[in-house]
């Protein structure tokens, strides 16, 4: 796994890719382009970088060792936190029957190799534009959250989120005020397959009460007994 560090404006891409030459072209082309550019060389390395950021758009190639492209997909589109994420397969494959099948797994698009910079730039612009929607600021109370630059802000100070904290919070302020049991935000945060400890939703809850709650502040996290918690601006003892 490796992401270039200089800031660009076009928006964190991940670029997995087993060939060695063509992972370094493709991202050296794609930061010309201006994006910042992650990569990895095989799906599991792929999952760990999904889970330790959160980029804008994922290129994948099909034929990668151990898990492939496709299953890499599915793994994305199953999991609740990177579901929407805009994922692009790389081919050599040529047969229609593979782009439909690419397509089918939950891939927004599908490229046959070897393609233009010119075109894969195309294709990422035109998934991000898409995809847009999803970047809008998000508010609650005197909190704000931006999902494109993970900025998180209260009363107009910055906050510190670590990468679980930033997904709970995205759920909850996307949800205000709606209760999420444990075992919900579980199968959201973390997926339907993998298992976690139900007691590991409490740690990251009180991480991000700790992150978001400043001396003096209301406590934005409500816990609602036997149910789970929400986000809400009405303090505990007035519901």
């Amino acid at each position: 796994m490796n992401t270039t560090p200089s800031a660009r404006t076009k928006g964190l891409i991940l670029v997995v890719e087993d060939d060695p030459a063509l992972l370094l072209m493709m991202r050296y082309n794609l930061e010309q382009r201006g994006y910042r550019v992650e990569t990895a060389a095989d799906g599991e390395s792929a999952l760990l970088a999904l889970e330790t950021s959160r980029p804008d758009a994922a290129v994948l190639d099909w034929m990668l060792p151990g898990l492939s492209g496709l299953d890499l997909c599915r793994r994305i589109r199953a999991h609740p936190s990177m579901r929407d994420l805009p994922v692009l397969l790389l081919t050599a494959r040529t047969d229609e029957r593979d782009a439909i099948r690419g397509l089918d797994t939950g891939a927004d698009d599908y490229l046959v190799k070897p393609c233009s910079i010119d075109t894969l730039d195309a294709r990422l612009r035109a998934l991000l534009r898409r995809h847009q929607s999803s970047y809008d600021v998000l508010s609650f109370a005197d909190l704000t959250m931006d999902p494109e630059t993970h900025r998180v802000e209260r009363a107009g100070r910055n906050l510190t989120l670590g990468p679980t904290e930033f997904r709970l919070l995205d759920l909850l302020i996307r949800n205000p005020r709606k209760v999420f049991s444990r075992e919900d935000l579980l199968k959201r945060i973390w997926g339907q397959n993998i298992h976690v400890e139900i007691r590991t939703i409490d740690v990251h809850i009180r991480r991000l009460r700790k992150a978001i709650n400043g001396p003096g502040e209301l406590d934005l996290v409500r816990t609602v007994r036997a149910a789970g918690y929400a986000l809400d601006d009405v303090p505990e003892g007035d519901t």
